[in-house]
């Protein structure tokens, strides 16, 4: 796994997400595929549901839009 650029922020992709752009901005952010962070909150959802629920409407409030 590479680490992310210097310049490369985190932000909600709105265009490519499915609900809030959270685990698309996260996938751009590391420079992974989409679908391995959609599945990582999905079992996170299944087995941690409270804590990964509150993590993932955090971010959707604290994370930035991106911008085109």
């Amino acid at each position: 796994m590479t680490l992310p650029e210097s310049n490369n922020k985190i932000h909600r992709d709105v265009e490519n997400g499915m609900i809030s752009g959270v685990c698309a901005g996260v996938a751009n952010y590391f420079s992974i595929d989409a679908v391995w962070i959609r599945a990582a909150a999905i079992f996170g959802l299944i087995f941690l549901s409270i804590p990964v629920l509150l993590a993932y409407v955090i971010a959707v409030v604290l994370l930035p839009r991106r911008i085109i």
